[in-house]
């Protein structure tokens, strides 16, 4: 069962105000990796990790080729390291758009001044560690 709750959500939450924004990992096709930072990922719920998507680079055009993704938390001082492992869904348009972009934390609306941007929801299967500790998994169905 996937629980993004309490400390959890917090953190993630604030990552970019911690000055410890997260990290996106995806993949082409081709199955060639590329990381990039995402200041604006949020716990959409209990389950799903959303982030705005301004840039609309590799990272969106790997998404629409291969939705698993990863994206890493590391918080440094508190010695934090959390991988969420999931599918990735992009929306458009729409009321799921306009939820993400209104959660989107701030500086990151002020680099999309236009809103231009999508939302990306991240549904979550897996929670691990750096050292591969499985945290939590989604129950088989």
């Amino acid at each position: 069962m996937i629980s993004i709750d309490g400390e959890m959500r917090d953190l993630i939450n604030g990552a970019l105000s911690d000055r410890v924004p997260c990290f996106l990992g995806t993949a082409s096709a081709s199955g060639e990796p590329q990381i990039s930072m995402k200041g604006s990922v949020l716990v959409y719920d209990g389950e799903t990790l959303a982030y705005w998507e301004r840039s609309k680079r590799s990272a969106l055009e790997n998404v629409a080729a291969n939705p698993k993704v990863v994206i890493l938390y590391r918080h440094p001082e508190k010695r934090l390291n959390w991988r969420f492992h999931g599918n990735a869904t992009v929306h458009e348009s729409g009321a799921t758009r306009d939820d993400v972009m209104s959660r989107t934390v701030q500086p990151e609306l002020d680099r999309d001044p236009e809103r231009q941007g999508v939302a990306v929801l991240v549904r979550i299967d897996r929670i691990t560690e750096l050292s591969g500790n499985v945290l939590q998994q989604r129950d088989s169905q």
